[in-house]
């Protein structure tokens, strides 16, 4: 459609309207950082136009294909820890940042070695701006959003053609119906009930196959996540005590890291820490990702609750919000959940649990069977 003399497809034009009024609340007078690939155009016009008319304030950081790829060939050690005075300005003093997803090219980094993914990922002054970044984050001085953008890349590993992931797409954000706020904040009532009665839980257990662990949440904030910080959203999540993690998982999905996957990962924990690990692809990635500092403890602990997201696409931003999964994440927690684990990597791995035998208990009471909640 033609809108303000830019033609974009209508869809967008909803999409920005959830991410300006009800994701992010921007106000007049706002400072707003917009990232993602160039090729993002239509949905950067979009949100452009919404955030103009609500008065704020726009820095663009659109990313042209290949740079990243060049950067990991060539870097050096000391340009691998280089980070750059305008992100670090975007961090410390804007009040929202909007992250677009997309991807012309989903294995780019297959021919990267995994140690500079690691060098760049634990670069000191990077693992001050994250810290500062979460502490912004918990204190309500900040907001951010992760929005999708369909594109070719993406559509080609989850096995569709553009038009029919542009259609899942859209569904999976409520833009194919009339009000898709509201549907968000239908979500965000039906989930506070269950993250009403998490917050009391003491002992979670997980029962799976080949997967029996243990996770201590006493006093561990569970948040309800409808729409705020990620499109599209259906997931309710906490941040275990940091030694609590005892026991064992397989998971069924596998692992995505910077395009590269890491199939049947299957992890041991004692006393919150991975003590053994196995996979039958990519082990060797891995093993680099756990000697990241923290990396070997549980971040995350979630349950993906949107149903209407059905279909595995190796893409997390929708597969961890599958409903009847659930998903841990090695490495950073939510300062807000109440966490103190402090990680440059926080990776998220996905379990099928609809699998018959799968269920949660929670102190001793069984709140999810086979992908369905009973409470």
């Amino acid at each position: 459609m033609v809108n303000g003399g830019y033609m974009y497809n209508k869809n967008y034009e909803k999409l920005a309207k959830i991410v300006v009024d009800y994701s992010l609340g921007i106000k007049k007078g706002g400072k707003v950082a917009i990232t993602g690939p160039s090729l993002a155009k239509d949905l950067f016009q979009a949100l452009n136009v919404e955030i103009i008319k609500a008065g704020a304030h726009l820095l663009y950081l659109p990313k042209l294909e290949g740079m990243r790829e060049i950067f990991f060939k060539h870097a050096s050690d000391e340009q691998l820890s280089f980070v750059d005075d305008g992100e670090k300005v975007v961090f410390k003093e804007f009040d929202h940042l909007i992250q677009i997803r997309a991807d012309y090219n989903t294995r780019k980094y297959s021919g990267v070695d995994p140690e500079k993914m690691a060098k760049f990922t634990a670069a000191p002054e990077r693992v001050k701006l994250i810290e500062i970044f979460e502490n912004r984050v918990a204190k309500g001085e900040m907001n951010w959003v992760i929005v999708p953008f369909p594109y070719h890349a993406n559509a080609q590993e989850a096995n569709m053609d553009l038009f029919s992931y542009s259609d899942f797409v859209f569904k999976s954000l409520y833009l194919d119906k009339e009000n898709p706020i509201e549907e968000w904040q239908k979500m965000r009532r039906d989930q506070e009930k269950i993250v009403d009665y998490l917050n009391n839980v003491e002992k979670i257990q997980v029962i799976g196959e080949d997967t029996d662990l243990t996770l201590n949440v006493k006093g561990r904030k569970w948040i309800n996540c409808c729409g705020q910080d990620n499109l599209p959203d259906g997931e309710i999540f906490t941040s275990p005590i940091e030694d609590s993690a005892n026991g064992h998982i397989r998971f069924t999905y596998p692992g995505i890291y910077y395009g590269r996957e890491i199939e049947d990962i299957y992890l041991e924990f004692k006393e919150g820490e991975v003590v053994s690990l196995t996979a039958e692809k990519g082990e060797s990635l891995l093993k680099e990702l756990i000697k990241i500092d923290n990396a070997n403890k549980i971040g995350e602990f979630a349950i993906g609750t949107n149903y209407g997201i059905t279909k595995f696409t190796k893409n997390m931003l929708f597969d961890e919000k599958l409903g009847g999964t659930l998903h841990l994440a090695l490495g950073l927690g939510f300062e807000e959940c109440g966490s103190t684990n402090k990680s440059t990597i926080h990776w998220d791995i996905l379990k099928d649990m609809k699998v018959p035998g799968s269920k949660i208990i929670a102190d001793n009471t069984v709140i999810y069977e086979d992908g369905k909640w009973k409470i």
